[in-house]
């Protein structure tokens, strides 16, 4: 599911996005790949961030052209500063500006914490937490220099940071993973309260159970999927479009005043599935 994305899938809305310039990190697969996608079959030309996986990165760049958008792929560690300047540079040359910024990089390191090492902490953190703020901020700063352009959006721009379930479910055994999406909770909370006078929308995505590569020990079999769905109300393991048509849904103007919000997607597993019965 990783090759490619069903393009008769994903926002019943289309050109919802039309003229906009979106940048999603972390795109050669997963839910960044869907979002990438979503984003440009909604009207976006897109920015295809990734690490390391070039070739399927410019894979979901040929899908979003088939759009009649314009995308490009371009390679930066999120969590390298002089890198994420580099990349939303390129796209403000290329593009003219940006618009949507999908912060959605991110990786495990798992471990129980007595034998978790500091390089292991550092390194989801430095990805997940420090790479989504030096993302906001660089696109901050072209939102806050641009303005308002009314034929093109309500806001001047907008910020979706890819949070988690874990943002508020504690995990045992990832507390770097967890510690990384409370600490972007946070960070999504106060980008938006100091940047909204800016007519900046900031929110997050909090994804539940997906079927993507990160996770795929968790569903992948009959049983490993039976034991996950019964963490889920809405018994069924949610697919990477369920994320980027909210992320498409979040960055248009259907939903301009959404802002420091936390949009859980995820069948209602932070619903607390185990007291439904009474605890």
């Amino acid at each position: 599911m990783a090759g490619s994305v069903d393009e008769n899938r994903g926002t019943t809305s289309a050109q919802l996005l039309r003229g906009q310039k979106a940048l999603v990190t972390g795109a050669n697969s997963g839910i960044g790949m869907a979002t990438a996608v979503a984003l440009g079959r909604a009207g976006a030309d897109v920015v295809v961030n990734y690490v390391v996986g070039g070739d399927e990165a410019e894979k979901v760049v040929g899908q979003i052209k088939d759009f009649g958008v314009r995308a490009y792929a371009h390679e930066a560690d999120v969590s390298d500063e002089d890198q994420v300047v580099a990349m939303v540079a390129r796209m403000v040359e290329e593009f003219g500006t940006i618009d949507i910024m999908v912060a959605n990089a991110g990786l495990q390191r798992d471990s129980a914490v007595l034998d978790m090492t500091l390089a292991q902490w550092q390194k989801v953190i430095d990805v997940n937490l420090t790479g989504q703020f030096l993302c906001a901020r660089e696109a901050a700063k072209e939102f806050v220099r641009r303005g308002v352009v009314a034929e093109v959006s309500r806001s001047a721009g907008k910020i979706i940071c890819m949070s988690s379930v874990h943002q508020i479910i504690p995990w045992s055994g990832h507390v770097n993973y967890a510690s990384s999406k409370g600490g972007v909770g946070m960070l999504m909370q106060t980008l938006a309260q100091e940047l909204a006078p800016q007519r900046i929308r900031v929110n997050a995505i909090a994804p539940g159970a997906i079927r993507t590569p990160i996770n795929r020990d968790a569903w992948s079999t009959p049983e490993a999927e039976a034991d996950l769905l019964r963490l889920i109300p809405y018994r069924r393991v949610g697919d990477p479009d369920d994320i980027a048509n909210a992320v498409v849904a979040i960055s248009s103007d259907l939903l301009d005043y959404v802002v420091g919000s936390t949009l859980y997607v995820d069948g209602g597993m932070t619903l607390f599935p185990g007291f439904a019965t009474g605890g």
